[in-house]
């Protein structure tokens, strides 16, 4: 099929104006061709028409932050205390390999897309593997292999990741839908040189980096006594902030970091239901965005946030941060709904590829119907978005002008095979995973 036109729907263009309007839209190969065509205007032959029957059209939704390969460990040790430390690192080590690895990356996709998501940043091991299952499932992305200082399910060595991120960067660079990345883990997981490595890396073959970063009170409390300096103070002295930097989480960012993360123009990648989830606070968004630094949403990995849709994120950010400021009148749903999107594809360096419903934009399309109980009426379409929304509501879904979602089901791939796939491969993971949650659990 050459094209498709989607007729009746509220179009939301996120465009610079913020444009809206019933009417269609036309796609032709990957991109769209033209917004709200004229009745007159003669169509190819082999356009197939999709009624969207009052459905919302918005630009496809951007994952910030997540880590796909971690389905295996979602609902498992949820409220722990120390959880990464005591329980995920020593399991992903232990019970993790490229084929669950694969399977779960696979699976994250079709939730991801079945929730209205077309692009995402991921973090994670093996991600070779995983850039060749985001390929496969037709999605946009930016994929980072991880590196660590200790050895890791996909290394031997202890920053074994280093080399297998050049190969990786090597390899991928210049496909249309996979964006490179070399992923440092975290400031505390990391030398100090291997971060500069890592960013001069990024800096020669001219691709993102990302990090955990000012996430973990014993991060804060490490670079408090080892250097006097917050995580991102030390990053700066370090010189590897910049537009290319997407820092992760920084929940802890103080006044000053605020002023350096802006002053960088490096994107912090706003996790509002991990954060929170975990105890750890409210980043300072408000003060960011005043500052003029660039913010996105991230559902996290779906053991830290458990959900990979970007609905439970805008309705959490929306009523965490008005009432953190105490402000109801904080954050319009329109102006979150951008943080989201036509916000995160500029942040993220493809604003002029997506993120916005234009001619000659690439075909990134989610339409989410208004027919479900939970969606009438519909005064604000922004405001249905955050507050009344959920992943159930999205029928359709497009990713470079390929259908992926139609119906509320995916056309790519069996969801119940591949469910039934990944909880085989599971199957030592599991019985490892119990022993850890018996080892793992504190103290009364």
């Amino acid at each position: 099929m050459k094209g498709y036109l989607i007729k009746n729907v509220h179009v939301l263009t996120m465009n610079e104006n913020m444009d809206e309007f019933v009417g269609s839209i036309l796609i032709e190969g990957d991109s769209i061709k033209m917004i709200n065509p004229p009745g007159e205007t003669p169509l190819p032959p082999d356009i197939a028409i999709i009624d969207g029957k009052g459905a919302i059209a918005v630009p496809g939704f951007i994952n910030a932050h997540t880590h796909t390969g971690m389905i295996p460990f979602r609902s498992l040790g949820d409220d722990h205390p120390d959880r990464l430390r005591r329980f995920i690192l020593p399991l992903e080590r232990r019970a993790m390999t490229k084929e669950l690895i694969t399977l779960s990356a696979r699976y994250a996709c079709a939730e991801m897309l079945l929730s209205g998501i077309t692009c995402f940043v991921d973090m994670y091991y093996f991600e070779d593997e995983i850039a060749s299952v985001v390929k496969e499932m037709g999605m946009r992305a930016l994929l980072g292999q991880t590196v660590m200082e200790e050895a890791t399910c996909d290394s031997g060595e202890p920053y074994g990741g280093l080399t297998l991120a050049d190969e990786f960067i090597r390899k991928w660079q210049g496909d249309e839908l996979i964006t490179p990345v070399v992923a440092p883990h975290a400031t505390n997981t990391n030398s100090p040189e291997k971060i500069r490595e890592a960013a001069e890396m990024a800096e020669k073959y001219g691709v993102p980096i990302s990090m955990h970063v000012s996430e973990m009170d014993y991060e804060m409390a490490h670079f408090k006594k080892a250097y006097n300096k917050t995580p991102i103070a030390f990053l700066d002295s370090l010189g590897v902030l910049s537009p290319r930097f997407i820092a992760a989480h920084c929940v802890h960012a103080s006044e000053d970091d605020v002023s350096i993360l802006a002053r960088s123009g490096c994107t912090v990648a706003h996790c509002i239901g991990a954060n929170t989830k975990s105890g750890r606070g409210v980043a300072p968004v408000k003060q960011m965005l005043t500052a003029g630094a660039l913010v996105a949403l991230g559902t996290d990995g779906p053991s830290s946030g458990n959900t990979l849709d970007m609905f439970t994120q805008l309705n959490l950010f929306a009523k965490f941060h008005k009432t953190a400021n105490n402000d109801r009148m904080l954050f319009s749903a329109k102006e979150i709904v951008k943080l989201a999107i036509p916000g995160a594809a500029k942040a993220l360096g493809f604003g002029s590829v997506s993120g916005s419903l234009e001619a000659g934009k690439k075909a990134d399309i989610t339409l989410i119907e208004t027919e479900s109980v939970n969606m009438f009426p519909v005064f604000d379409p922004y405001s249905v978005l955050v507050y009344s929304a959920n992943a159930s509501n999205v029928n359709t879904v497009f990713v470079n002008g390929r259908l992926l979602v139609r119906d509320k089901k995916l056309t790519c791939i069996d969801l119940a095979e591949l469910r039934e796939k990944l909880r085989e491969e599971m199957s030592f993971f599991c019985s490892e995973a119990k022993a850890f949650a018996k080892e793992a659990k504190p103290s009364p």
